[in-house]
């Protein structure tokens, strides 16, 4: 599934050819599409028709719309959140009115510019749905709203708010693997298996390490190293393994191209030489190096 950096270039998209435009009418052509939306394609279209689209944001992997009705004043809060479910191939694409639909193309919203804001997803695990804005925890000092399904994510490392010394007290006071708490997304968001891989490699730390066995110089600079994985893959547009997670214009990033662990099975470490090795985590797989990411050992009975 598409992690932060990807999700990010959306949302930025979203935010140049979206925001500020009134959307004139919504069309479902695939009920999958909106399964989350429990009142049906008709409420959401309804409720779609006629707003206008007052900001694109992003918590952790989460995407959303803020919109709110077209005829209200100038500056007005958002009514209500279209939340945005990627999924493992979704796309929100940009296109002319007049353009071909795309094969998977699963809803369409016109705009008053005489663009479409599409949603293309091939194996239709996305979608949307509508969600009201809540203030979450934490949220009263800033002024933060988020659609309450979305309430107990936490905040990533790029959000101003994110609080570094928060994230490292509450790993420590955990004893699990380092990969899973990495993984938690109502701890610190927006890290998915590929690039908690890459920050554990650059930490030099296995992700079967335990939480409260790390210093917090260490788990400090897994948090630094992740972030800074993330920034680099954001500058090059994400990660793009088979041209499913694509910006709004439908271009592909290239950091695969950059990775240090994730995928690299048998080929050498690009700090050691070492052989990359692979290992089953979760129904998924870890790749690290043997030599720069020892392995904890098992205690024995």
């Amino acid at each position: 599934m598409p992690e932060l950096p990807e999700v990010e270039v959306v949302r930025r998209g979203l935010d140049a050819h979206v925001v500020g435009h009134v959307v004139e009418s919504v069309a479902v052509t695939h009920p999958r599409a909106v399964r989350r939306h429990v009142a049906g394609a008709t409420d959401l279209t309804d409720a779609v028709a006629g707003t206008r689209v007052v900001a694109a944001r992003r918590r952790g992997k989460y995407l959303w719309l803020d919109v709110a009705d077209a005829t209200a004043p100038a500056g007005a809060p958002a009514d209500l959140a279209v939340v945005v479910h990627l999924g493992m191939s979704g796309q929100m694409l940009v296109s002319d009115v007049d353009a071909p639909a795309q094969k998977h193309l699963h809803i369409r919203a016109r705009l008053d510019d005489g663009q479409e804001l599409r949603f293309v997803d091939q194996r239709t695990f996305g979608g949307w749905f509508l969600d009201e804005l809540v203030v979450p925890d934490g949220g009263a000092r800033t002024g933060d709203t988020v659609p309450s399904s979305i309430a107990h994510i936490a905040r990533d490392p790029f959000d101003p708010a994110f609080d570094r010394r928060a994230v490292i007290t509450a790993w420590r006071a955990k004893h699990t693997e380092i990969k899973r708490a990495l993984l938690d997304q109502t701890i610190v968001s927006g890290v998915g298996n590929i690039y908690a891989d890459e920050s554990l490699w650059r930490s030099k730390i296995h992700g079967a390490r335990m939480t409260d066995a790390l210093g917090p110089r260490v788990l400090g600079r897994l948090l630094d190293s992740a972030r800074e994985v993330m920034e680099q893959a954001l500058a090059v547009g994400g990660t793009s393994f088979d041209a499913l997670y694509v910006n709004v214009n439908g271009q592909s990033g290239y950091f695969e191209r950059s990775l240090d662990a994730y995928g690299r099975e048998g080929k050498p470490c690009r700090r050691c030489g070492t052989l990359m090795r692979r290992e089953q985590f979760m129904n998924r797989s870890s790749f690290s190096c043997p030599r720069c990411q020892v392995r904890p050992r098992v205690p024995r009975d």
